[in-house]
């Protein structure tokens, strides 16, 4: 196979005269050339050409532009499933169901242009009568920010990566996006961005709205400080996430970046649903624990069970472990980073490992679980640290009112579950209150894995899940992160936005003095 290229807008280029390997499961097939300098400037030039008049486009124009992105993706055929499937180890029906997760939520967005209220313009009318000083007319909307860095995910080679929601919800805000291609599914990455390409191509879309750049660590640095970067989405590790957000910090200039780093997704175990529902219970964590070899931000890495029937449940949960095959994890490096923090578990003081699945040649595991109790695990902050593969860590408590002690003493998280009877839980709202407080979404009876594309998801956490809280990386909302509110005050109905203007001529739904009207 040649080596990969860069797509820079709408031509490929291979400056580089060094060519690195990629770290894929396929024992490192791919190639690619890495990004010099000069093609990470052209990249980001053309894209700030780009955004002086994509954010300009109607909301009919961006959503023809993600449906025939959506398209294209779909003429690839079966030569994307099985390149990704190649690079990731992940298996057939994976990579099927999260090409048409990415081609779903290009559509959202596309149906969420149309509908045009997401704009969210407020009118408040002047009144030159006013007393005692007359009113100005004052009118605000979300306009976009400028071109957009994303960096793609190792564990999602098409739902988080290049056609991914970060890329689908800059593009729809009016951004154009400049992609750092993962070194784990190069292939794959380029495959999605020729059919990027050719959608924008196909549509009329200015040259520069979609890049495409190859390169390790070096290259995400330099995209992050280059001077027309205007924000960053990130999905990843917390150290690299973090490192991103301090260097973000550090320009002239500083710049959001909205990174999502991971979470140990706590379930809470009340004890009524143990008494009828326990081993539905522990089969439903099993299946959550070994999704995709364990290698979701959103997997369960604690669950904690009443101390009188912790022997029982972990029985039942090591029973459904013990049934599933060995996984392939999605390269070298991420099975050797999983080894590395299951010894660190294993070292800590007061913590059993009940079941450590024996490997069957690198990078295939089976799943482990360990067991501590709860006063151990309040007194050890390492045991809240993520461990990306397929382990969990059981915590047993003593008593129901210490469960409020435990969540307020858990860093932030993208999810919190909670197994009860309904007439369980108005005693427990204190728990309820406090995973409120540390965690995105609440989850009742049922598992932290599969996250619902839809308006109303919310995937952010308080940190270290991610950077800001206040945002999601998946849902429509995720468009939020690529805008900025700007106001109008006094001007002549011409010079306005379609928005803002008299009459609605968008049709949209706008709050006007107070009351939402169409």
């Amino acid at each position: 196979m040649a080596a990969i290229k860069n797509i820079l807008g709408f031509k490929a280029s291979a400056k580089s005269k060094n060519i690195l390997q990629g770290i894929t499961a396929a024992e490192n097939r791919t190639t690619f050339y890495p990004a010099t300098r000069s093609e990470i400037n052209e990249a980001m030039t053309l894209a700030a050409g780009a955004f002086q008049t994509y954010r300009h486009f109607t909301g009919q124009q961006k959503a023809m532009f993600l449906r025939a992105i959506a398209e294209e993706i779909e003429f690839l055929g079966e030569k994307l499933v099985q390149t990704a499937m190649l690079e990731s180890g992940l298996p057939e029906g994976r990579i099927t169901g999260e090409r048409g997760r990415t081609c779903g939520q290009l559509r959202l967005f596309a149906d969420y242009l149309v509908e045009g209220s997401w704009v969210e313009a407020v009118i408040d009318q002047g009144n030159p009568e006013r007393q005692p000083l007359p009113k100005p007319d004052i009118r605000r909307m979300l306009v976009p920010t400028g071109p957009a860095v994303v960096f793609t995910a190792s564990n999602f080679p098409l739902a988080f990566s290049t056609a991914g929601g970060d890329t689908a919800s800059a593009l729809a805000a009016g951004c154009p996006v400049v992609v750092k291609a993962h070194e784990a599914h190069p292939a794959t990455n380029e495959l999605v961005a020729l059919a990027i390409q050719k959608a924008a191509k196909r549509t009329g879309m200015p040259e520069g709205v979609f890049s495409s750049l190859n390169g390790d660590y070096k290259l995400g640095q330099a995209l992050v400080k280059h001077p027309l970067t205007a924000s960053v989405a990130f999905t990843g590790s917390h150290r690299g996430g973090r490192a991103l957000f301090d260097l973000a910090g550090k320009r002239p200039n500083p710049i959001p970046v909205f990174a999502e780093m991971g979470s140990v997704n706590p379930i809470f175990i009340l004890p009524n649903v143990l008494e009828t529902q326990s081993e539905q219970v522990a089969e439903q964590i099993a299946a959550s624990v070994t999704l995709g070899a364990g290698q979701f931000c959103t997997n369960p890495g604690l669950v904690f069970v009443p101390e009188e029937w912790a022997e029982d449940f972990a029985q039942q949960l090591l029973a459904a472990l013990s049934q599933v095959q060995p996984q392939c994890m999605l390269n070298q490096r991420i099975f050797e980073s999983y080894l590395g923090s299951l010894q660190q578990v294993k070292e800590q003081h007061q913590v059993a490992i009940l079941y450590e699945g024996e490997m069957q040649g690198a990078p295939f595991i089976r799943p482990s679980v360990g067991l501590a109790k709860a006063a151990v695990f309040l007194k050890n902050p390492h045991l809240q640290e993520e461990v990306f593969g397929p382990f969990t860590l059981l915590v047993s408590y003593a008593a129901a009112n210490s469960l409020e002690q435990i969540a307020n003493a858990l860093q932030g998280q993208l999810t919190a579950s909670v197994f009860a009877e309904k007439h369980e839980l108005p005693h427990y709202q204190n728990l309820l209150n406090a995973l409120q407080n540390l965690s995105g979404r609440l989850i009742l009876n049922a598992v932290p894995t599969g996250v619902e594309v839809c308006h109303a998801m919310q995937h952010g956490g308080p940190y270290p899940a991610t950077t800001d809280s206040r945002f999601t990386s998946v849902g429509t909302a995720a468009i939020r992160r690529f805008v900025r509110p700007v106001a109008w005050q006094n001007f002549p109905g011409a010079l306005l936005p379609e928005a803002l203007q008299d009459g609605n001529p968008l049709g949209i739904w706008r709050m006007v003095d107070g009351a939402f009207l169409k």
